[in-house]
């Protein structure tokens, strides 16, 4: 079957609680999602703020069903004393090590999700980083068509014909549905800044849906419409946290900030990677943990550990050879990894 790839707008799903769930009360819309049992942190109970991976997995449409590759992945911090929220795009083809395998190795960072699901993709971005992640929330592919379709539609400007699956979304301003919107976002290919365009594409879908879906008609549809979601979103919060999510963190969604990390491309064992230089990382760790009303740390990891061994790969736009110092062994044979 044909890997079927997208930049999934799970930050959508916590626009839509920050931005107006709050009001709901029905307990079918809250238990519609696949929630934990026992809770992994205790932080969210009290009202400190907290993070968050998001990772959007490519299945839930076409008919694929397996786990599939984390296609987005997303840190969030919610601060409940600033009552803001941040958002950092993690680059799904950047180099990481595995954390939690047998043995170490590094791969593409979308690899943790499939390897060990939410809990190992939630330590690798956490060490990747130097940021604490808490919880995480896993949406798939098929949410996004349901938000969109459920505020009528999303305004969108492209300055680029955007074709996908037999479709086009061309050049100009368009008014897209929900299978529209699906391919605007999974297009990466033909877009001349790669994978770091569709996570922008993503981000304008998810706007438009976000400042929509706050109007009165639709905010008294949206436990149904989570009700919908919930087949599409597992989290390693429980119910009450769900719950305590909703009623002490909605207010962060009126001010949200959101950035991306702009690595290098590499080419290891056949395949393009994307490899983060040391000062991004550090600086985007450093606003994730003040974020989150912690010091400053200086990141130490096996990811800079490998930059300060190809120093000369930094210095030369023209090189595209990175030595991993025989920790990747993953060979890709198919470019739509």
């Amino acid at each position: 079957m044909k890997k079927l790839k997208i930049v999934l707008g799970v930050i959508g799903v916590i626009l839509v609680i920050g931005g107006g769930f709050y009001k709901i009360k029905e307990n079918q819309a809250i238990h519609a999602i696949k929630t934990q049992n026992k809770q992994v942190s205790n932080r969210i109970n009290q009202d400190k703020p907290i993070s968050f991976l998001l990772l959007g997995a490519d299945t839930g449409s076409d008919g694929r069903v397996d786990r599939g590759l984390s296609d987005s992945m997303m840190v969030v911090t919610l601060n409940p004393k600033t009552k803001k929220t941040l958002v950092y795009s993690i680059p799904r083809d950047s180099l990481a090590e595995m954390v939690g395998s047998k043995t170490k190795n590094v791969q593409k960072i979308n690899a943790a999700y499939e390897l060990g699901q939410a809990k190992m993709a939630k330590k690798t971005v956490s060490e990747f980083i130097g940021v604490p992640i808490d919880y995480s929330v896993t949406i798939d592919m098929g949410a996004l068509k349901e938000l969109v379709d459920f505020v009528d539609g999303v305004d969108v400007k492209t300055n680029i014909d955007v074709s996908f699956d037999g479709q086009t979304i061309k050049k100009g301003r368009h008014h897209l549905n929900g299978k529209q919107a699906l391919v605007y976002t999974r297009m990466r290919y033909q877009d001349p800044r790669g994978d770091y365009g569709r996570q922008l594409r993503q981000q304008e879908v998810l706007r438009g849906v976000a400042d929509k879906i706050q109007k009165p008609q639709y905010l008294v549809h949206l436990s149904g419409l989570m009700t919908k979601l919930g087949k599409h979103i597992s989290t390693d919060l429980t119910a009450d946290q769900t719950k305590t999510l909703i009623e002490n963190y909605h207010q962060c969604g009126t001010d949200i900030t959101s950035g991306q990390i702009i690595g290098k491309e590499a080419w290891i064992n056949g395949s393009s990677y994307q490899v983060i230089a040391t000062d991004k990382l550090q600086a985007t760790s450093n606003k994730l943990r003040e974020s989150l009303g912690l010091q400053t740390k200086t990141l130490s990891n096996t990811e800079t550990e490998l930059n300060q061994l190809n120093t000369d790969f930094f210095k030369d736009n023209t090189n595209k050879t990175f030595n991993t110092d025989g920790l990747n062994t993953t060979y890709y044979s198919d470019n739509t990894y």
